[in-house]
């Protein structure tokens, strides 16, 4: 039997959960409101003059051909960093779940890039495939692979795809490897006295297991990949060449913070909140079918 914790009164329930709901009101729901009522307004850079637009700076950002353009590589950006994400941290969880030497080790060495801070990331990365200075770059430039990240926009979008995964594979492969090994043994066994090869078995046991885990880290992917991807995009690329690598929520800080149009800013990342929202709404609806609880 466990015993259950039981207050007698609703005061101390309420101080419990009062400094996170004050952490969330200050650092969400007030930004956000602010968001969205600066989002209806017009104002110069200094804020001396303000006037009411409606809805006139959203129709302007969905008429921006930039803007369509940014969104498009958005997608294209979030889509390849979730599942190349996805994908590496399957496959080393699966790997560290055999017994192996030296497995905690090796587990222990994937879960330390998670505390990498994604500026830090950048810049380790940059020293790899820097064309001058990286130890990859010069490699490259050496065989006669015309690398230049700083000139060629499909590979600007490259590196950005690779460090911004590589940020979030440790994230992944907790999860995945805490799923793996909450299977039970006996099942595998079974299948494998019956005659099933490790693919098999992978793709009929494992993964249908796994798919409560894979759902949810996928949400989380695609909302990182939107959101959290700022600080790799401004330290590597600053969203060029020529905006190869300027994706929606690098554009929020241009027209914010460079171009000072608080208003254009503001509606653009309405947009991209709604934009999400109903990205994780569709997936909840579709994607979740396949998901065997």
């Amino acid at each position: 039997m466990r015993k259950k914790v039981i207050f007698k009164g609703t005061l101390l329930p309420y101080l419990l959960l009062a400094p996170q709901l004050v952490i969330t009101a200050i650092f969400f729901f007030w930004p956000a409101g602010q968001a969205v009522y600066q989002s209806f307004l017009r104002e110069d850079a200094f804020g001396n003059s303000v006037q009411f637009v409606g809805l006139e700076n959203f129709l302007d950002v969905v008429n921006d051909q930039t803007w369509l353009d940014a969104a498009g590589r958005t997608l294209v950006f979030s889509g390849s960093v979730a599942a190349l994400a996805l994908g590496s941290a399957l496959f080393l969880a699966v790997q560290a779940d055999k017994h192996i030497r030296g497995a905690d080790v090796y587990k222990t060495l994937l879960i330390w890039p998670y505390a990498v801070a994604p500026a830090i990331a950048a810049v380790l990365w940059l020293f790899m495939f820097h064309p001058n200075i990286g130890l990859f770059g010069r490699m490259l430039n050496g065989l006669g692979v015309p690398w230049d990240y700083r000139l060629n926009g499909s590979q600007a979008m490259l590196m950005v795809i690779m460090a911004s995964a590589w940020k979030q594979v440790s994230y992944n492969f907790i999860f995945f490897l805490a799923g793996l090994q909450s299977i039970p043994r006996s099942v595998l066994e079974a299948a494998a006295i019956d005659g099933a090869r490790p693919a098999r078995r992978f793709w009929t046991i494992i993964f249908p297991l796994l798919s409560p885990t894979a759902f949810f880290l996928l949400v989380v992917n695609l909302v990182y990949a939107f959101f959290d991807t700022f600080g790799v995009i401004h330290s590597l690329t600053h969203g060029g060449p020529g905006k190869a690598t300027e994706t929606l929520i690098y554009r929020v800080y241009v027209d914010g913070v460079i171009n000072v149009n608080f208003g254009s800013s503001s509606a653009q990342s309405v947009i991209l909140m709604i934009l999400v929202v109903a990205l994780t709404v569709i997936q909840f609806r579709y994607v979740e079918r396949k998901v065997h609880y």
